[in-house]
């Protein structure tokens, strides 16, 4: 008996429309923001980045001269540079870690007590008075909680000026963003560790694994993947995008420059002074170091497990 081939499934575009057109026409909305408010403005920066534009004359293209710059002629911009990548590399892989530590200590608490601590430990990153409670803690007279501290237990015998003190400026920057750090990447921790197959322990004690180390690396991490690179993305973006904390604490512009980071660079130019050419070579610089710092990290997070 001659078999009967079973037909060909239609591929083409409208085939797939039809049957997926719900879960399309759901994602349009999305797609549409994402392409006019994030596409289209990173493409026409990266354009304007190669113009001179003051935002009242026709952008003149001048090539690669804002760039050229500054390398060889901004020295401020070279500090931020600096500056940027220092607290990116101690705070980005330290919230991280911190992120992930704390999530992973309270998970196997009672549910009432896990969800007071996550209160605690996320309420800092949406708290409005935080650049008002450490300038507070850190003024530079008698009356900052800090000095009057100090002075107290005989440590120091006049008030220290914290923001006008170079040494001190760096580390006060990284303790406030360290406390700030606790934010979604913390709840996407938390939901991820609660996702996790319980029954994975069991098998993996059948497989040979002794301890809670043994479960974290070959258990725990590749089942919240998703999660890591998640939170991977949302800290580097945080560490490179460091602004708000230097100017409200430290002043713009800051003593001696020693907080000054590429974005408030960004924001003198192309909010103070309109050299909008400028500031979008400053934006184009930093969008690549953010996208490459994801793509190596993301990179080495894969690996997890193996």
């Amino acid at each position: 008996m001659k078999s009967v081939a079973a037909p060909r499934r239609r591929t083409g575009f409208a085939a797939v429309w039809n049957e997926h057109k719900g879960k399309y026409i759901l994602i349009i909305p999305f797609v549409l923001i994402f392409f006019v408010f994030t596409f289209i403005p990173v493409v026409m920066s990266i354009f304007i980045s190669f113009t001179d534009f003051n935002m009242l004359e026709t952008p003149r293209f001048v090539g690669a001269m804002n760039y050229i710059n500054l390398f060889t002629n901004d020295a401020v911009f070279l500090v931020a540079l600096q500056n940027t990548l220092f607290l990116a590399l101690v705070t980005g892989p330290a919230s991280y870690l911190l992120c992930f530590i704390f999530a992973w200590l309270i998970n196997g608490l009672p549910n009432k007590i896990r969800a007071v601590l996550t209160l605690v430990f996320y309420a800092p990153s949406i708290s409005g008075s935080a650049f008002l409670i450490w300038g507070l803690i850190f003024h530079s007279d008698s009356n900052g909680f800090a000095n009057a501290w100090l002075m107290r237990i005989g440590l120091t015998q006049g008030p220290i000026w914290f923001f006008d003190t170079r040494q001190y400026i760096m580390p006060i920057i990284i303790l406030v963003q360290l406390w700030l750090s606790l934010g979604v990447s913390f709840l996407a921790f938390i939901a991820g560790l609660k996702n996790v197959d319980t029954a994975l322990y069991e098998s993996g004690s059948i497989d040979g694994i002794t301890n809670r180390w043994q479960e974290l690396w070959f258990i725990t991490l590749p089942s919240m993947k998703p999660q890591l690179l998640f939170g991977a993305v949302m800290q580097i973006t945080i560490a490179f995008s460091i602004s708000d904390i230097s100017m409200e604490l430290a002043g713009f512009p800051s003593f001696e420059y020693a907080a000054h980071t590429i974005l408030v660079h960004l924001h003198d130019f192309g909010s103070i002074r309109m050299e909008m050419g400028y500031a979008s070579a400053i934006a184009t610089i930093l969008f690549f170091m953010m996208v490459l710092t994801n793509l190596l990290v993301q990179k080495l997070l894969r690996r997890v497990g193996e």
